[in-house]
């Protein structure tokens, strides 16, 4: 007769855990993709010009996994420029030699080379996007990056009918390369877009451009899962549908506790979840989609309007209804320079902090660095003119260090040991000169240039404080950071007041997200835990602003642990 061993308690959750491992693992595959950077013409606002795109198509294929999949991700350069790919907001633990910024992570791909991204999804899921990160290229090289769920598991909110991508962009009718290269020479600000994009389309409002228009049908009655992602090079933008509420669930592919909305603010840089649920009786019915910019710098953004158009699919009944005959819905945006209606948006963002998807915000910080971001100056170089304030030229900093991109990776200088006249590890933690950052700027408007890395010890508790600078004149910034979720924990306007400020932080249910907007004439202030060892690229998402050296990195070092340490580089990494 056969005889059976009973487990203990403690030993069955050991084998439920082993094989609920096991089981994920099971589920978890490789996803492979090929990206063709190739050229390809392309028609908007009636001007047909060669843009950069990856297998010619504009926007870039739609890249879709699971958490906890792999993703193999090869990239062929067929163009001239130089190439590296972002996978913006994953947070590539251990594998950031797959992160993509030109010159930080990797040198770039060179024409009629590959490289393959390699890197699996762990502990994400929701709206990401990939981007070209070098010079202005991203400006047609994106698209959607989708982390769903592991398979059977829900969303914490109402199952949506169906999903949709919807991507903002910024068409520009002259070579985007000639403006930024232009704007470097000379000093002064770039050129501005020639129109803003849903999901490549500019829209009705643009001249030239109603048959580019995109068309969002709808059924009555159903619920749509929006995915909001803002590839924009240079403008924050406010959006909002004809007679329609959007219900916020997701911020930066992180769950929010929900809550309703006319109109949504997104930085470039910014992903967010929305839910619409339409109306039940529409037959035939159209609304306008529309953002414009938020913007309270100058000379920088567009002031025209992109628009959609969401269309309740008609029955049978109606069908010989023209469209043309029916009434189009307008919505209306906030004004600009509406910084009151910004801070109030952002102020509504809560981590769901649920015990399923909890708010692991740092209650103890081992170290605190304030920064100051802003707009400054260099000297105009020996017989030109530049177009600057006053003679000099455009530049941009983080307390007052404006970034010297290097000539050689930051990360493998590091891993390498060979870091000497590459980069410097002692950015500051607190800026040389204090003034009143939001008062009479100061006489001298001068940056200085170098290559400075912040070093962490891994597993540092970090708490950050971004104080924006009038230096320029007030401004917001978006500023994204490679390798890690933060908790925004506080923000106000005005100079931050390291005495009274930290009482009022919220430390049960702040925003996590990779991408947040400094105040105009204010300040926020952010936590995070440097778990995950490489050089991490913070920079200003703001493209002209990035290209004026608003940027810096962090080095975290290897942990004691195998599990702690940066994995070694691929041998297929570019080289410079």
């Amino acid at each position: 007769m056969a005889s059976f061993q009973f487990l203990s308690g403690v030993s069955m959750r050991i084998l439920f855990v082993a094989m609920s491992v096991l089981l994920w693992k099971a589920n978890a595959i490789t996803r492979h993709y090929q990206f063709n950077v190739e050229m390809k013409n392309v028609t908007r606002l009636c001007h047909t010009k060669s843009i950069v795109t990856v297998n010619g198509q504009f926007p870039g294929p739609r890249v879709i996994a699971n958490e906890g999949d792999r993703l193999v991700i090869r990239v062929t350069n067929h163009v001239s420029h130089n190439i590296t790919i972002h996978w913006h907001g994953i947070r590539q633990l251990r594998s950031g030699w797959a992160d993509g910024p030109a010159y930080v992570t990797q040198c770039p791909i060179q024409t009629g080379q590959s490289y393959v991204y390699n890197y699996t999804v762990v502990g994400q899921r929701g709206t990401f996007f990939w981007h070209a990160h070098i010079s202005w290229l991203r400006a047609t090289l994106y698209g959607p990056l989708i982390i769903l769920p592991k398979n059977n598991t829900p969303y914490p909110f109402e199952k949506p009918y169906k999903e949709v991508p919807i991507v903002f962009g910024e068409w520009f009718n002259t070579d985007t390369e000639a403006i930024i290269n232009q704007a470097m020479k000379t000093g002064g600000g770039p050129n501005v877009s020639d129109a803003y994009t849903i999901n490549g389309l500019p829209g009705p409002l643009y001249n030239c451009s109603a048959k580019d228009t995109f068309k969002l049908k709808v059924k009555p009655g159903k619920t749509y899962l929006l995915r909001f992602i803002n590839a924009a090079l240079n403008d924050e933008l406010f959006f909002s549908i004809a007679n329609h509420s959007l219900r916020v669930v997701d911020a930066d592919a992180i769950y929010v506790k929900p809550f309703d909305t006319e109109t949504i603010l997104i930085t470039p840089g910014q992903t967010t979840n929305v839910l619409l649920k339409t109306k039940p009786n529409f037959p035939g019915a159209t609304f306008l989609m529309a953002a414009r910019p938020y913007a309270t710098g100058s000379g920088t953004f567009d002031n025209t309007t992109v628009a959609g158009i969401l269309e309740y699919e008609s029955p049978a009944l109606h069908s010989v209804i023209s469209a043309k005959k029916l009434p189009l819905h307008k919505p209306s945006l906030p004004a600009l320079n509406d910084t009151s209606f910004a801070a109030s948006f952002t102020n509504k963002l809560r981590s769901l902090a649920s015990p399923q998807f909890p708010a692991n915000v740092p209650q103890n910080v081992d170290k605190h660095f304030f920064f100051t971001v802003g707009l400054g100056t260099n000297p105009c170089d020996q017989n030109q003119a530049c177009q600057g304030p006053n003679g000099t030229k455009f530049a941009a900093s983080i307390s007052n260090i404006s970034f010297v991109q290097p000539t050689t990776a930051l990360l493998q200088a590091h891993f390498t040991g060979k870091s000497g006249g590459v980069y410097s590890p002692d950015f500051p933690i607190n800026p040389f000169h204090w003034f009143n950052y939001t008062g009479t700027p100061p006489n001298n408007t001068m940056v200085q240039n170098e290559t400075k890395l912040m070093v962490l010890p891994y597993n540092t508790s970090v708490e950050l404080v971004m104080q924006d600078t009038s230096i320029l004149g007030a401004e917001s910034h978006p500023l994204h950071l490679h390798g890690f979720n933060f908790f925004v924990v506080g923000q106000g306007f005005g100079n931050y007041d390291p005495k009274n400020d930290p009482k009022k932080f919220n430390l049960v249910d702040p925003i996590e997200r990779n991408t947040v907007g400094v105040p105009s004439g204010g300040w926020v202030a952010i936590r995070f835990l440097a778990d995950n060892p490489g050089v991490w690229f913070m920079h200003c998402h703001l493209e002209v602003h990035t290209s004026w050296g608003l940027k810096m990195a962090w080095l975290v070092l290897d942990g004691k642990l195998p599990n702690q340490k940066l994995l070694p580089p691929p041998a297929d990494l570019p080289k410079c």
